[in-house]
C-alpha cells in the first residue's frame, strides 16, 4: 500500500467513524471491567451489549450485507435502550440513597441530589451517543453502496 492510498484512507470519514467507533466500544467495555461492573447479573448487560455490538460491527467490516447491516443497527438500538435504563437505574438508586440520608427532604431536592450521587448517573448516556455514532458509520456504509 502506497502512502497517497494510505493517506487517503485515513482521513476518509468512513474509517474516522469506524476508529472512533472502535476505541468507543473498546474503551466503554475496559471502563466497565475496570470499575467492577460485572458484580450483580443486570451490570453484565451493558459489557454483553456492548461485546455484541463490537462482533457485529466486525462482522459488517468484513461482510457488508443487509443482514449484517440489520444485525449490527439491531445491537445499536439494543444499546441505546440499556444505556436509557441505566440512567433510570442509577438515578434510582441515588435517589434512594439520598431519601435514606436525608428523609425528611423533598423530592425535588432529592432528585437533584440524585443527579450528583454516588453512581454516575448520566454517564450510561454514552451508550446512547456511542450508538449515534454507529448509526453515522452505518449511514456512511449506505452512501458507498
Amino acid at each position: 500500500m502506497n502512502f497517497n492510498k494510505m493517506k487517503s484512507r485515513f482521513y476518509n470519514l468512513k474509517y474516522v467513524i469506524l476508529y472512533t467507533l472502535i476505541f468507543f466500544l473498546f474503551g466503554s467495555i475496559i471502563e466497565l471491567y475496570l470499575i467492577k461492573h460485572y458484580e450483580d447479573v443486570i451490570q453484565i448487560i451493558p459489557i454483553f451489549c456492548l461485546g455484541v455490538s463490537l462482533g457485529s460491527l466486525i462482522i459488517l467490516y468484513f461482510r457488508v450485507s443487509k443482514l449484517t447491516i440489520n444485525l449490527f443497527k439491531a445491537s445499536l438500538s439494543v444499546i441505546s435502550f440499556v444505556g436509557l435504563l441505566g440512567v433510570i437505574l442509577h438515578l434510582n438508586s441515588n435517589f434512594q440513597f439520598e431519601k435514606e440520608m436525608r428523609p425528611s427532604s423533598s423530592t425535588m431536592d432529592l432528585f437533584i441530589e440524585s443527579l450528583s450521587g454516588a453512581l454516575p448517573a448520566l454517564a450510561p448516556l454514552n451508550l446512547v451517543l456511542l450508538a449515534m455514532v454507529g448509526y453515522s458509520y452505518v449511514l456512511t456504509i449506505n452512501q458507498k453502496r
